[in-house]
Parts: structure tokens; C-alpha cells; sequence
């Protein structure tokens, strides 16, 4: 029997200072993402779970970055699903007010320079590894 497939979207998301909004998760440090709601866009999904998970607001959406999967145990679903993770390139203009949606299991969230990334990505999940690097070896000088 085929895996039930989830559909979600999320965002990199950049200050003006070129520095990456990351949370912290369960553990890991991960990148703001959610599951599609009925009636909404893949666009307008990433950027309402980007906006609860962090309380950040005026999001621009530049670009579609690429697609991730990854398997895991839906506790909800009582079953084993297929995540399939749409990725989105966003920024954001002015200070901003953080603010981790606890009911998430998010603890912290912190804006991250492209300098202190390596040190972010110890902890963190093969495909948010590997959506970074889709996006800086595809980004204009």
C-alpha cells in the first residue's frame, strides 16, 4: 500500500542583513514549515506557517527554491506518511518581533548569519541541509 503523502510548504527567510530565520524544534534547528490547508495555494501556505510559527508579518515571496521528501511516523494520522515539502525563498523588511509558537514545540528562533550557518546545520535535518544548498548554489552573484 502507497504512503499517504503530505503536502507542506515553508520558507527561507531573509532579513535585511542577509541573515537566515531558523527555529528550534524538538531538538533540532529547522526552518519554519507547515502543512496545506484546504482552498489555499502552495504560495499562501508557506507563507501563513512561516508567519504562526514565527510571528513575523510582510513576508515577500522572491522565489520557489525546490522540494524536499522525507518519510516519518504521523502520530495524528496513526500512520507512516510521505512529506513533501515545498521550499520558498522570502525576505522581510524592518525589526521584527519574534515570537515561537510554543504549541509547535518551538523554542527559540533566531536570525543567523550566512558565517555562523555551519554550526547551525550540526544540528539539524538532511533535507534543510540540503535546501540550503539548493538555494546558495543557485542564487545571482
Amino acid at each position: 500500500m502507497d504512503k499517504k503523502r503530505i503536502i507542506a510548504a515553508g520558507g527561507l527567510v531573509f532579513n535585511e542583513q542577509e541573515e537566515l530565520l531558523m527555529i528550534f524544534r524538538r531538538g533540532f534547528w529547522d526552518l519554519p514549515k507547515g502543512k496545506l490547508d484546504k482552498g489555499e495555494t502552495i504560495e499562501q501556505c508557506a507563507i501563513r506557517e512561516v508567519e504562526e510559527e514565527t510571528g513575523i508579518r510582510n513576508i515577500t515571496v522572491i522565489r520557489f527554491i525546490s522540494i524536499t521528501l522525507h518519510e516519518y511516523f504521523d502520530t495524528y494520522l496513526d500512520e507512516n506518511v510521505i512529506k513533501e515539502s515545498h521550499w520558498f525563498h522570502m525576505t522581510v523588511k524592518g525589526h521584527q518581533i519574534l515570537v515561537p509558537q510554543t504549541e509547535e514545540d518551538i523554542s527559540i528562533i533566531k536570525w543567523v548569519s550566512k558565517a555562523q550557518l555551519p554550526e547551525y546545520l550540526n544540528n539539524t535535518y538532511p533535507n534543510i541541509e540540503s535546501v540550503l544548498k539548493t538555494f546558495f548554489s543557485t542564487q545571482q552573484p
